[in-house]
């Protein structure tokens, strides 16, 4: 059991994408079932098409993106969830002048990150 606030959880910047930092809520040490992360993409950031191994469920914070899931482009705002499942490819990039933040939640399994598309 733990309580804490995820502004004293430090995050850090990706090694994939621009602008794009992780932070890591609840680890796969800390619940047997779930991990929690709370990703922040910068103004004018992004993260490339890629795979991921296991599925990915994701509530909006705060700002907007255009999210390509499966070759389908969703803008998404504050208040919306994503589902994207399991080997799907997906990307993000952020509209407007604000950061994009998202919770997103895994199953607490081995996964990778899988890029489809190369950096710029």
């Amino acid at each position: 059991m733990s309580v804490k606030h995820s502004n004293a959880i430090p995050s850090e910047p990706l090694d994939v994408g621009k602008g794009a930092r992780k932070a890591v809520l609840i680890s796969n040490q800390e619940a047997p079932n779930f991990v929690m992360r709370k990703f922040t993409i910068q103004t004018g950031g992004s993260m490339p098409l890629h795979i991921n191994l296991v599925e990915h469920e994701q509530y909006v914070l705060k700002g907007k993106a255009l999210v390509v899931i499966n070759g389908i482009q969703h803008e998404v705002q504050p208040g919306d969830v994503i589902f994207i499942p399991a080997e799907i490819p997906h990307s993000y990039e952020t509209l407007g002048d604000e950061a994009f933040e998202f919770l997103c939640l895994i199953p607490n399994q081995f996964d990778e990150t899988i890029l489809i598309e190369k950096e710029d």
